[in-house]
């Protein structure tokens, strides 16, 4: 008989359908809830990324950490059968505990390559992104929402035979939630990939924690420049969202790569125009050790049987092809009307992009 009966948060007056809370309410195999978070010290020495990930229309719970030191990539990552307990933030070593609700959680690696134990405190309110929406032709591939936040991180990293020290005055914490239908390996494949060929792709995802203020800048645009995704708001305790209207990057790109260097996103409307200038402190690919697309040995969603867990360290002064058609998640200081701030440069780009001048997937910067 098959296994059906009331979870414990059944209990509770939050269903959103009539269903029970262990189920989705779209038959989608590509229904997901996740987050990943964002670590990085003020000077560039390390920049860590952890997630964790819910598939439930094809059974498995996930999570990964990468710790980023020089030109080392730290990777662990696990995979199980997702259980009833909606509520158990917890893969192989790696935990996440809602201590408070959007406000303080505290994020754990007892691996014995990398460790960590951070209490991530937000210091800023959760700030609604766009509803984002994709197809590839008629077919909806990605419907997803998603809240960001900021704040302080507080405790102890530790990876080989180095240890970091994590204070929120000189360290800075990110993260993102984000649900709905986004694919899984398995799905973008075939002829559905064959009639409607993806021309080009860019993206910049940008949260930024200042001193009294945080803000966040999304931006993803097709081959020509027409946007899909648009939005820039700055955050202030005790004042109303501002929105400071249509975001215009000018990245400096490594010469002979698409590898961002420094940029200049210029904000707000014509009554008072703004420049957010960003300086890259260090990057670490998210298809290199993350398992987000196109790494090629573990992404997210996938089935590896049950208690699998997998820890890896990668050079990242050797080539690695993928990681120049997947999105680089960039460490990096910012300055905006006098003010400095830290938080992360997401950005990816390949295939054509008219604006940038980039033609085809083997174009790059003069």
């Amino acid at each position: 008989m098959a296994d059906d009966r009331p979870v414990p948060l059944d209990e509770y007056p939050v269903h959103q359908v009539p269903l029970s809370m262990k189920h989705v309410a779209t038959g989608d195999r590509n229904a997901y809830d996740r987050c990943i978070f964002h670590v990085l010290d003020h000077e560039g020495r390390a920049l860590l990324i952890l997630g964790l990930g819910v598939y439930p229309n094809v059974g498995v719970i996930d999570a990964y950490a990468t710790l980023r030191t020089g030109d080392t990539l730290h990777a662990v990552r696990a995979s199980d059968a997702l259980g009833d307990d909606r509520m158990k933030l917890s893969v192989g070593p790696l935990r996440i505990e809602v201590e408070e609700p959007l406000r303080r959680l505290r994020l754990r690696c007892e691996a014995n390559s990398l460790s960590y134990d951070l209490t991530w405190t937000a210091e800023f309110p959760a700030l609604w992104e766009p509803h984002h929406v994709q197809y590839r032709g008629d077919r909806l591939t990605l419907e997803g929402r998603r809240f960001v936040q900021a704040g302080g991180v507080e405790g102890v990293i530790r990876a080989g035979d180095e240890e970091f020290r994590v204070s929120p005055g000189d360290w800075t914490g990110t993260r993102d939630r984000s649900w709905g239908v986004r694919p899984i390996p398995g799905e973008e494949g075939g002829r559905l990939a064959e009639d409607h060929p993806t021309e080009g792709f860019h993206w910049i995802w940008c949260p930024v924690r200042f001193e009294d203020r945080f803000l966040m800048v999304v931006v993803q645009e097709d081959a020509d420049g027409y946007r899909t995704l648009n939005d820039a708001t700055v955050v202030r305790p005790g004042h109303r969202d501002r929105q400071l209207g249509w975001p215009q990057a000018e990245i400096t790109y490594r010469p002979g790569t698409r590898h961002p260097e420094r940029a200049v996103i210029h904000l707000g409307d014509t009554r008072k125009p703004q420049e957010l200038e960003v300086e890259i402190l260090t990057s670490s690919p998210l298809a290199i050790g993350a398992g987000y697309p196109p790494a090629d040995d573990w992404q997210h969603g996938t089935w590896r049987g049950r208690a699998w867990t997998d820890t890896r360290t990668y050079d990242l002064t050797r080539p690695t092809p993928l990681a120049a058609y997947g999105v680089t998640d960039h460490a990096a200081r910012f300055r905006l009307d006098g003010r400095l701030g830290h938080g992360i440069f997401e950005h990816g780009t390949f295939g054509r992009h008219d604006p940038s001048g980039f033609t085809g997937f083997d174009s790059v910067a003069p």
